[in-house]
């Protein structure tokens, strides 16, 4: 049984959540405040983790934060929940390494669904055989799920690093921003076009400079320069 820690300081919101997705077959911990989040990954580690961004005390986005930057929990997926529909908002919460972002209030069903998702693209990154990719000075190296610019480091989150692999491997062709959410998670995902805007915002903010290798194509959507 897939486990979910759920995040929020409203506990109406963690009896709604608890109850959908047990109705679905998952287990449920549920948390209110940031710090009990930490102590939760840590000695209990989910499956995915359901965290809202506004918290009392340590916030969503520091506790995405820590959460990506421990090698022991990095790749559990972290769908942040946010009352927020600011770009700058949600930009925030990606830039720290969410892996997806969901806006209240929000269907269950879009929810459960969200969730199964994120289960399914773990167990597809998991098993993934695929070589590694370099183009434009950025290296991809799906076995370790990181990206090097010019030799350095760039952390990104699950998304990110899905779109950008998907265009690398694909350099030249425009994609429409459906094409590339059915290429990195299925036909089935609930998510509106603008999603993908905002992850390619997020993503060419962090390859700086060579972010102008991922080209917007007026009225089609998005590729990466031929080398």
């Amino acid at each position: 049984m897939n486990t979910v820690l759920v995040v929020d300081d409203e506990p109406d919101i963690l009896e709604l959540i608890s109850y959908n997705l047990e109705k679905e077959g998952y287990s449920v911990t549920t948390v209110q405040t940031g710090e009990d989040a930490l102590h939760s990954v840590r000695t209990n580690r989910p499956d995915v983790i359901i965290l809202d961004l506004m918290l009392p005390g340590v916030d969503g986005v520091d506790v995405c934060r820590k959460i990506k930057r421990d090698p022991e929990s990095r790749s559990i997926p972290v769908l942040m929940l946010t009352a927020r529909t600011e770009d700058s908002d949600i930009v925030a919460g990606l830039e720290v390494g969410a892996d997806d972002y969901i806006t209240k209030p929000f269907s269950p069903k879009v929810l459960a669904a969200r969730v199964r998702t994120a289960l399914r693209r773990t167990t597809n990154d998991a098993s993934s055989q695929q070589g590694n990719v370099s183009i434009h000075g950025i290296t991809i190296d799906v076995s370790r799920h990181e990206v090097l610019l010019q030799g350095e480091l760039v952390p990104l989150s699950a998304t990110e690093f899905a779109i950008l692999e998907f265009l690398a491997r694909n350099p030249g062709w425009v994609f429409s921003r459906m094409r590339i959410i059915d290429a990195i998670r299925g036909k089935d995902y609930p998510v509106t076009e603008r999603s993908v805007d905002v992850q390619i915002l997020g993503l060419r903010k962090k390859l700086g400079d060579l972010g102008s290798v991922i080209e917007t194509v007026r009225g089609v959507g998005y590729r990466m320069r031929s080398e």
